[in-house]
């Protein structure tokens, strides 16, 4: 028995000891982030255990390293004197929650893209110098979140909406700039905050209202107004070295909820005002509770009818417009009828939100569409001028001026016609150069001016490294134009669809910066901007490239006037649902994108109608050959001779292969190609 038993146990053994390696093997992905990190931080010899290839962090114990499974959930390395950057990878490890780098000499920008599982993350006291990621914003479990003394620059985007679980926030000691982000007013579980030592500017009345927060740092910065009293009472509270106004503080408009501390965060202002709403739940009880019926029937009927606004109060609040105007102490409360609903626009959530002033009697409401509203309404007029809706920093220029500038937009100054208008050159004899877009005025309808003004509004509030941002505009006689910078390489379309391309050729390596740069600008507005801004009208003639070749994507936050334009937008970059311009959503931009990357590979256009019938659209033609490597090859731009790496045009066209799938929600999110393309750099 037991010469037959001994290849038995010998098995047993072997088994048990293959059972341990694999239940201790990490998942590959998370070991790939891991060397990545390690390498971009210069292989550090004090991470004990760390690899820039292979290795096993979870099984080997890793220094630093935590797992759960096989799975890393926490990374500690604070303090250990590493220098280099975080790498591109860190998105990749889905199941971590911890991160501590603080304490170190790392530098350069922080990863674009961060674990969207993140509880914890600490990357203070480096020398970080980018700005803050927009993945944050997906962190919807984050509590505690440190980028303090580093070098992070520019403006916070809009980026809290969803991180109602954030206790801390520290950004102090960097030279952050701009405005405090509405968002910040969503920060309900947030309890610390240290803005200090920064070139933040306006008001801090974002902050106002936050029931639980008891330590606040603003010291040193560049704020202005004056400070809410809701924050005098909690027990830490630094504001020197700002800019407050020493005169009398207003009074908050009537209906402003404020914060009583003592109250568990009830909203309430005093004794009075309660009073005078118990007074007023009497006066107005069964015209509320007749009214409360109505819109209950009709949202149940029509809930797909529901605005935008009321979609966001029902969800606790999330939208913080600024107003247009400040409301006066005298108001009263007024009911409408659906009547006087007629002509009011919902607000589509893949386009910009529009709230169109009147010139009489403006009210400031949250509309239902098709049920009865409440409206706020001023005892005075509010006259609706084009320029009390803009940033100070958009220019506003005369129609005279660029008459001057452009040759009176002679032929010879004309540089594009779109679907929305014609596009000018303009210089100045300073040599100031801008391009100048000229909306036609047949796409604007009756309220004009007011449509343009919150176009214009909206459009100046977009600002990505990989965007031509808007330097002004110009409303007179009837016309109406947007100005932006004047790009001297001209367009991607251009590039490769109107000069020899053998005489100036992009290589591939710019091929794909170009990608990378157009997705993070689609990116941005997909997964940034709040609500998600559609673009509409993704193309290569919409990508604009500076003296360098990085690109500007154009064109955006107009997706309102292509809703009224019976011309294609593009032949050859509509996604397959858009036969039906009310189906175009987020995806449909990802296909067109997927069609700009086709370009880039081609070098053919979307479509071109002299090729064989078989090879006139571009996409049907290249998708049965992207999984092929030779007949791939054969498809490339002939314009590189061949100065590519084969697997990197394969990985390429694996991106293109999803982003220009038939089926919508089988195509990626932004972020997604974003982080692909990144790794092709």
């Amino acid at each position: 028995m037991a010469p037959n038993l001994q290849p038995l146990l010998l098995f047993i053994a072997c088994f048990g000891v293959f059972t341990s390696i694999v239940l201790a093997k990490t998942e590959s992905q998370d070991v790939s982030a891991l060397n990545d990190a390690y390498k971009s931080m210069n292989s550090p010899s004090k991470l004990n255990g760390w690899s820039s290839s292979g290795g096993d962090p979870c099984g080997d114990s890793w220094d630093g390293i935590t797992c759960k499974g096989s799975s890393v959930t926490e990374i500690k390395v604070s303090g250990r004197g590493l220098s280099g950057s975080l790498g591109y990878q860190l998105a990749n490890l889905k199941s971590l929650t911890y991160l501590d780098v603080s304490k170190n000499n790392l530098n350069g920008n922080l990863p674009y893209q961060l674990p969207e599982n993140l509880v914890y993350l600490d990357t203070s006291e480096n020398d970080f110098n980018s700005n803050v990621p927009y993945s944050v914003s997906l962190m919807n479990d984050l509590t505690y979140l440190n980028f303090g003394r580093n070098n992070l620059n520019g403006e916070l985007s809009d980026m809290f909406q969803k991180l109602s679980k954030l206790e801390t926030i520290d950004l102090s000691s960097n030279q952050l700039t701009g405005k405090l982000p509405q968002s910040f007013a969503n920060l309900t579980g947030l309890k610390t905050l240290h803005l200090q030592e920064n070139q933040f500017k306006g008001s801090i009345n974002a902050l106002r209202d936050l029931p639980q927060i008891d330590d606040v740092n603003v010291a040193n910065n560049q704020f202005t107004g004056w400070i809410p009293n809701e924050l005098k009472s909690i027990s830490n509270l630094e504001t020197g070295g700002n800019r407050w106004s020493s005169s009398r503080a207003p009074s908050p408009p009537p209906g402003t909820r404020r914060v009583d501390r003592n109250s568990g965060g009830v909203g309430v202002n005093n004794k009075a005002l309660t009073t005078g709403l118990i007074v007023a739940v009497s006066t107005i009880g069964g015209l509320l509770f007749t009214a409360g019926v109505i819109a209950l029937f009709a949202r149940r009927k029509n809930s797909h009818h529901s605005s935008h606004f009321f979609d966001e109060e029902k969800g606790g609040g999330t939208n913080r417009s600024k107003p247009l105007f400040t409301p006066q102490p005298s108001q009263m409360l007024h009911f409408d009828s659906t009547d006087d609903l007629k002509g009011q626009k919902t607000v589509d959530s893949n386009t910009l939100t529009e709230t169109k002033p009147s010139s009489v009697n403006r009210t400031s409401s949250v509309s239902f569409k098709n049920t009865p509203i409440f409206h706020l309404i001023p005892s005075y007029q509010v006259v609706a001028t084009p320029d009390r809706f803009f940033k100070p920093e958009v220019k506003v220029f005369t129609l005279t001026e660029l008459q001057n500038s452009a040759s009176c937009f002679s032929p010879n100054r004309l540089i594009g016609q779109g679907t929305l208008g014609r596009v000018y050159k303009a210089k100045y004899e300073d040599g100031r150069k801008y391009a100048v877009k000229e909306i036609d005025s047949s796409l604007l309808g009756k309220g004009n001016q007011e449509e343009f003004s919150h176009i214009v509004s909206n459009i100046s509030s977009i600002h990505h490294q990989n965007i031509a941002e808007l330097v002004g505009y110009c409303s007179e006689q009837g016309r109406n134009m947007l100005v932006y910078d004047y790009f001297t390489s001209g367009s991607l379309n251009r590039f490769l669809h109107q000069t020899d391309g053998f005489s100036r050729p992009l290589t591939w390596n710019t091929r794909i910066r170009i990608a990378l740069g157009t997705a993070q600008a689609i990116e941005y507005l997909h997964e940034v901007c709040s609500p998600p801004l559609v673009h509409k009208n993704i193309k290569s003639s919409n990508i604009l490239l500076d003296s360098e070749l990085t690109p500007h994507l154009s064109d955006y936050g107009l997706a309102n006037f292509h809703h009224r334009t019976s011309r294609n937008l593009g032949v050859g970059y509509n996604a397959p649902e858009c036969a039906d311009p009310k189906a175009y959503t987020l995806k449909s931009d990802v296909y067109s994108f997927g069609v700009v990357m086709l370009e880039l590979l081609t070098g053919r256009m979307p479509y071109d109608s002299d090729r064989p019938k078989a090879e006139q659209s571009l996409v049907l033609w290249v998708k049965p050959k992207l999984k092929d490597m030779d007949t791939l090859e054969e498809m490339v731009d002939p314009a590189l001779c061949g100065l590519y790496a084969p697997e990197s045009i394969s990985a390429f066209a694996d991106i293109v292969s999803i982003c220009v799938m038939s089926e919508p929600g089988l195509r990626p999110p932004m972020s997604n190609v974003v982080e692909s393309l990144k790794r092709l750099v």
